[in-house]
């Protein structure tokens, strides 16, 4: 099946400008965390991107690792992006990261130089592109120093390979010492992507106000708090759930009968707004300025026109937001 993008896809979606660079990107982007691996059907995530190209989404966001195997996400875009988007790479950014473990040995892992550029020049070999717009160190790294990580980001915007550095999971006091540093570097931190949603707010006590000081963009990642901010854990643990698996991100401990009285508390009010639980756990990050966009991953092309008609409401009243608060910190 030959694919032609649609001639509207820039129609409907809203983007907004990351930080104080001249760089915008869509209030959604597409996350390639799970379901873009070897494990996972081709034909299935292919349309997934087919459908987020189309729907204005041009923020494609990887890691080394992911998977699985780590590395296929990349490898298989990469062959998508071959097969289906030559001629449109200049509509696209495309965002990789290092820091967690890739391959055996001391130098696979964390934020050294040597391990930052190596992983570098292995996603672009299996994204199969000359360069990646948003290179990020995807954790700080307790044993090395700074210098030579945010070093790393700089000298890969200097040889081409990025075009802009990012961080990831850096608390408020790291990520300002890292924008200072890389600013110095003259390669200044264009983006952080912190772990947020409305049940995981560290942000807001200090990094959020740190990113306006510096004009540094946010792109949140797990907005959806692992699925617990939808309607599939209202009535309990579903058996296909991930809270059902073993080695799931999200563990059965943590849907406690409070948990799920306080999500069906939250639905009641995403319905009475007109959205779903999702859909409002979405709507409520971008109603602050400074979240640039919201990271959704799909499993299904229904599940991403799901994400994307949240940002047909992301204004809330106080009384909706006084209630969240509420419902949230119950």
């Amino acid at each position: 099946m030959t694919y032609i993008p649609s001639e509207s896809r820039y129609n409907d979606m809203q983007y907004r400008r990351c930080g104080k660079s001249g760089l915008k990107l869509p209030l959604i982007s597409l996350g390639f965390w799970h379901n873009f691996g070897d494990v996972d059907v081709y034909d299935n995530f292919r349309k997934i991107v087919w459908k987020a190209f189309d729907s204005g989404i041009t923020h494609f966001d990887f890691a080394n690792n992911y998977g699985p195997p780590p590395g296929s996400a990349e490898k298989n875009f990469g062959q998508i992006l071959k097969a289906d988007f030559h001629g449109y790479r200049d509509e696209m950014i495309i965002a990789t990261k290092a820091g967690y473990d890739m391959w055996p040995g001391p130098y696979g892992e964390w934020g050294s130089r040597k391990y930052l550029l190596a992983s570098l020049d292995q996603s672009l070999k299996r994204l199969g592109v000359d360069y990646v717009d948003i290179f990020y160190s995807h954790r700080p790294d307790p044993e090395t120093p700074l210098e030579e990580t945010m070093g790393a980001l700089a000298q890969a915007v200097r040889q081409g390979k990025a075009l802009y550095a990012g961080i990831s999971n850096y608390p408020a006091d790291m990520a300002l010492e890292a924008s200072e540093i890389l600013r110095k570097m003259g390669t200044p931190c264009l983006i952080h992507q912190p772990k947020y949603s409305m049940l995981e707010r560290w942000v807001e006590k200090d990094l959020l106000n740190v990113l306006e000081q510096e004009g540094i963009g946010c792109i949140a990642f797990s907005p959806l708090a692992q699925g617990l901010l939808t309607n599939k854990y209202i009535n309990g643990i579903p058996e296909n759930s991930r809270a059902n698996k073993a080695h799931g991100a999200l563990q059965a401990n943590q849907v406690t009968p409070e948990m799920v009285n306080r999500i069906k508390k939250l639905n009641e009010v995403a319905q009475n707004r007109g959205q779903s639980l999702a859909q409002m756990a979405i709507a409520w990050l971008l109603k602050d300025e400074r979240v640039t966009s919201v990271l959704v991953g799909a499993s299904s092309v229904n599940q991403l026109e799901d994400s994307l008609k949240s940002i047909q409401n992301i204004h809330f009243t106080h009384d909706e937001l006084s209630i969240l608060d509420l419902i949230i910190s119950s």
